[in-house]
């Protein structure tokens, strides 16, 4: 008799690994004990984090349903469609491919679907609040494509929309690209389609960091008027880690080329389920309320800020993140964001527009609500935050980390919601 490799090795994750299972908890009291404030981060449902973690791990689907080169996929063909339908209904799409690994790739994909290598593209400069795939010279996208860059005004620090109309009509790009990952603005995507449509250009939104906004109906959605819309799942959407791309039917078998065999082989399918979830449960109105309370919190925490005396990039917010500028204080992004953590405020450094410090330094830091807001926290919490933030700045000595570090514990471990699954126990 054969003996099952199941059969001698039966148990959960601690008794195979108490090595990783031991890192997991530790991260697990980690984020019960902090406060999540990097704004491209959540926090998923017990729901989401079964469907990724269930065995649809084990199957290969290359492919799209239907139309598979391997056997067996007659559920997971199932599970892709019902991920593609939801897509399409929560966001007004004629078209949804769901199977993008991440981000950059989904990015990636619209670029090889649309473009021919050395075409012109438009796209927001990453030193202004883009993204490293709207042409950064570093990424593979700004070796492939000539990118040309549109900022920020340096007053306003706000996007001058007839700046990138000037810039449009002189370089004549192939495709623009609108969207950011550090730009605390609502984004005009009917004007940016205007533009392109003076240009003869396609638009894609990079609509990554406010999919979950525009689900709830917080910002301005792009899919009424983009050619192409691409989108992570795992930042204000609370979905897994992946990406999706809508897109106008005319354009669809393109996309669906250009990620399958284009760039991809096998999907993800488990994670494909786990997108799915998250749609279905953006679909539910409390959704709504979620997507508006992120707004209110990141608008209550620069209001806080900015009365306390720092000074914020563009002044505010308008949408679930914000930047303030550490450099007028004397010290470094990196520094600043280093003591915030220390303190149990979990941050990033990032460069502002016109940032004189090079970019692993940097002069500002990067705070977002959605974490925070998913954890059930209001107004009233992040005037809490910012007297933290303030002091944690103001005084990095180890001995006021400690205190403000007990204070922030005690107030995370009261908003641990039960979609999260149990707390964790405290840290020794």
């Amino acid at each position: 008799m054969v003996i099952s490799f199941f059969a001698t090795n039966a148990g959960d994750i601690r008794a195979i690994d108490p090595e990783i299972a031991g890192l997991i908890a530790a991260e697990e009291r980690r984020q019960a004990e902090t406060l999540m404030l990097i704004p491209s981060e959540n926090y998923t449902s017990l729901a989401v984090r079964q469907a990724q973690g269930s065995l649809l791990t084990n199957k290969y689907a290359e492919g799209y349903p239907r139309r598979r080169y391997y056997n067996g996929n007659a559920v997971i063909d199932s599970i892709e469609a019902l991920c593609i339908t939801r897509a399409k209904m929560l966001f007004g799409a004629d078209h949804a491919n769901v199977q993008p690994h991440a981000g950059a790739p989904a990015n990636l994909a619209v670029y090889f679907a649309m473009l021919k290598p050395g075409d012109t593209v438009l796209g927001m400069s990453l030193a202004d609040g883009g993204h490293l795939t709207h042409g950064s010279p570093v990424n593979v996208s700004g070796q492939l494509y000539r990118f040309v860059s549109y900022g920020v005004d340096r007053v306003t620090e706000r996007i001058d929309y007839e700046e990138v109309l000037r810039v449009a009509r002189a370089e004549r790009p192939r495709l623009i690209v609108a969207g950011a990952t550090a730009y605390p603005r609502a984004i005009d995507f009917g004007r940016f389609a205007q533009i392109a449509h003076d240009v003869g250009a396609l638009l894609l939104v990079d609509m990554a960091h406010i999919a979950g906004l525009i689900a709830a109906g917080a910002h301005e959605s792009p899919v009424p008027t983009a050619d192409v819309v691409t989108f992570t799942t795992h930042k204000t959407l609370r979905g897994p880690r992946g990406a999706i791309i809508l897109s106008r039917a005319d354009h669809a078998r393109a996309i669906d080329r250009a990620v399958f065999p284009g760039l991809q082989g096998g999907p993800f399918e488990h994670t494909i389920a786990a997108k799915a979830v998250a749609l279905k449960e953006a679909a539910d109105p409390a959704f709504q309320e979620y997507g508006h309370q992120v707004v209110a919190n990141a608008r209550a925490l620069a209001a806080a800020l900015v009365s306390l005396g720092h000074r914020l990039v563009s002044g505010g917010t308008d949408n679930h993140l914000l930047l303030i500028d550490v450099g007028a204080m004397g010290i470094t992004g990196r520094d600043g964001s280093n003591a915030l953590e220390a303190g149990g405020l979990v941050a990033n450094k990032n460069a502002i527009p016109f940032d004189t410090r090079p970019p692993a330094e940097a002069s500002g830091i990067r705070l977002g609500t959605p974490g925070v807001t998913t954890r059930g926290m209001g107004e009233g919490e992040m005037v809490r935050v910012a007297v933290w933030i303030d002091s944690l700045l103001r005084d990095r000595s180890p001995e006021n980390a400690t205190r403000v570090r007990g204070e922030v514990a005690d107030l995370a471990r009261q908003f641990w919601p039960e979609t999260l699954g149990p707390i964790p126990a405290r840290a020794r």
